[in-house]
Order: structure tokens, then C-alpha cells, then sequence
């Protein structure tokens, strides 16, 4: 079975093509094209500025995909496309082109939630078997997930405020450095002491797994007010505080969730950390500590299926084709789309 998959919820222009066999995937091409340097000017990602760039790029993308692949689009067992949640302009691009394909071509159409790509790319690099403990972590999304099938999830905790990408960008900004914020931080921060500010643990210690990071956002900048001017050393130390104080608080509310996981469902079969901030080394390397202890494997993406990108929408794609599931092309696009909608309350992060 191979399945086109398009991914445009944010600002990288993503199509690829995976094979699944007998439950076990393959990546056949993954294109994805990066408009950090479109958005860079403006210190975060412009959403008009972002669905024109899609626009521009999306059929170059997709057939360089399928030339890479070696394939064609009659080769195809069906087009994916993430419906949400994300910046709607993007999303109305990527959706429409794979409805037009599917239209023209006569096959299977699949609307992708975004996050269920992140939730499921594990079954694709490591064929994880069902149930397991999802961390997913990125720029709009920080929650964690009782992963118990294709389709069905279960949010066991989500942030309340900030995602854990979004603060690190914001903090990025707010000492000076490049954007994308996230992988400077994590760069100077290897020049920092981690310990030289004491920084709040936001929500460490609380019985239900959920995040916060407006307080400790906060916190960044009233110390950085505090001792500015700013040298480098100030900055790298502020940089290694804050990762630190990020990594413990993400530490217990795992340990948590793997607690309350495993009175309900059992020991997970792995805890599978995904999305852009999962590609953060000094996380990984904690992560995996924590997994030694709790005797849990840890699987992590390669780091090119950390961000967004068009595979994992295929291999969500696929998955659901091979249940027999698709959708009608009169599926809408939607800006939020939570993986577990019972636990979809008033003001919580999608």
C-alpha cells in the first residue's frame, strides 16, 4: 500500500510518499521545504505569508515526491492531506490539492489529523505495537497521550498555557537570539551553568500530567531585566537555566502520566516522545534515563520526522486506509482538531 501524504499546517511545505506492508513502513521520498528564512524578519511564523509560500511551492513539492519515489500518481493507493489543526490559510492549501488529486485520480481520500501523524510515526520507524505513552512536544502542542489504536487516543494531560516550543521561541526572542528560537536556545545553552538561576518547576508535583510555561516565560524575563545589559555569559546561562528547569518539569509530568497510564491500560508497551522539540538532545538524553528507570523503552524519531512533514501524514493515511477508513471530499478544514475530543475543555491548548 503506498499512500501520497501533503503536510502544510504550519510554515514547511511537506509531500512524501511511504509504503506499508504486513503493518511494517517504509519512506519512499519526503520532501520538505523549510520558509524559515520567509518568516525569519518577523521573529515567528506570518500566516498570510506562509499559506502564499505553500501555495507557490505545493506542486513542485509533490512532484518531486513522487520523482524521488520513482512513482506515479496512478501508483498511489491513496492522498493524505492534514485537515488540522494549524493555521487554516495553510491548511485550506494542502487540503484542497489532495482533494483535487484524489478527485482526478478516482482514489481513496484520507483527512489527517496533524497530531495523529505525530502520534503514529512511531509505528512507522519502529513499528511500536499499540498501546503506548505519547509525549508529543512542539511549537503549538505540548501533551501526553495514551496511544491505544489508530484513532483512538486518550489525553492524559496538555498544556495550559504556552506549548513548550512556543516558550522557547519566546524566550529566544526575548534574549536576542536567531529564529527558529528553539534549536538556538538548546545551542547556548550548552555554554550556560544550568544552575545559575533558580527558575520555577511549573505544575512539578501536581496530580494530573499538565504543563505550564507562562510563569517560567515570566520568570526568564524578569531576571533577564534584572541583570541587563545582557553579556553572553548572561545569556547562555539564562538559556541553560531555562532548558533545565523545562526538561525537570516535563520529567515529572512523564513519570505521572506513566503512573496514571499504567494503572488504567497497563505498562506502556514504549513511551514515544514526538514533534520539533524532540529533536532537543539535552530532553532526549533525560528522557532516556527516565525510560531506563521506569524499564520502558524509549523510541524517538530521526530527527527529520521530529518537525512537520509529509510521511507522517502518509503513514497516518495509511494506517487508516488499511482499516478500511477514508473520508468524502467534503471534509473541512479545521484550525483546532484535538486527538481526544472528550478532553477537549474550555481554554486547554488543541
Amino acid at each position: 500500500m503506498r499512500v501520497l501524504g501533503i503536510e502544510t499546517t504550519c510554515d514547511e511545505t511537506s509531500a512524501a510518499i511511504v509504503e506499508r506492508e504486513e503493518g511494517s513502513g517504509r519512506v519512499l521520498s519526503n520532501v520538505v521545504l523549510s520558509q524559515v528564512k520567509k518568516h525569519a524578519a518577523y521573529g515567528g511564523v506570518v500566516p498570510e505569508i506562509a499559506s502564499r509560500a505553500h501555495v507557490d511551492a505545493l506542486d513542485r513539492i509533490i512532484q518531486q515526491a513522487l520523482s524521488e519515489a520513482g512513482l506515479t500518481l496512478d501508483e498511489m493507493d491513496g492522498i493524505a492531506a492534514a485537515a488540522g489543526p494549524g493555521l487554516i490559510g495553510g491548511v485550506i492549501v494542502g487540503l484542497t490539492t489532495a482533494k483535487a488529486l484524489a478527485f482526478a485520480t478516482g482514489k481513496p481520500f484520507l483527512a489527517v489529523n496533524h497530531l495523529e501523524g505525530h502520534a503514529l510515526t512511531a509505528r512507522l520507524t519502529d513499528n511500536v505495537a499499540f498501546p503506548y505513552l505519547l509525549l508529543l512536544v512542539s511549537g503549538g502542542h505540548s501533551q501526553l497521550l495514551a496511544v491505544k489504536g489508530v484513532g483512538q487516543y486518550q489525553r492524559l494531560g496538555t498544556t495550559i498555557d504556552d506549548a513548550i516550543g512556543e516558550a522557547f521561541d519566546k524566550v529566544a526572542k526575548l534574549l536576542g537570539l536567531d529564529y527558529p528560537g528553539g534549536p538556538e536556545v538548546e545551542r547556548v545553552a550548552l555554554k550556560g551553568d544550568p544552575t545559575r538561576f533558580s527558575f520555577p518547576r511549573p505544575m512539578v508535583g501536581r496530580p494530573q500530567p499538565d504543563f505550564s510555561l507562562a510563569g517560567l516565560k515570566t520568570a526568564v524575563r524578569i531576571e533577564a531585566e534584572r541583570i541587563a545589559p545582557l553579556t553572553d555569559k548572561d545569556v547562555a546561562d539564562l538559556c541553560a537555566s531555562f532548558q533545565k528547569a523545562v526538561i525537570d518539569m516535563v520529567l515529572d509530568r512523564v513519570r505521572v502520566a506513566v503512573q496514571i497510564f499504567t494503572s488504567q491500560h497497563g505498562t506502556p508497551k514504549a513511551l514515544v516522545v514526538a514533534g520539533g522539540v524532540a529533536a532537543n538532545q539535552a530532553m532526549r538524553r533525560q528522557l532516556l534515563h527516565l525510560a531506563d528507570s521506569l524499564r520502558v523503552p524509549l523510541i524517538a524519531p530521526p530527527m527529520d520526522l521530529c518537525g512537520d512533514n509529509g510521511a507522517m501524514i502518509a503513514w497516518a493515511g495509511a494506517e487508516r486506509l488499511a482499516l478500511g477508513q477514508h473520508d468524502g471530499l467534503g471534509f473541512a478544514p479545521r484550525a483546532r482538531w484535538p486527538l481526544d475530543m472528550d478532553a477537549a475543555l474550555p481554554g486547554a491548548r488543541a
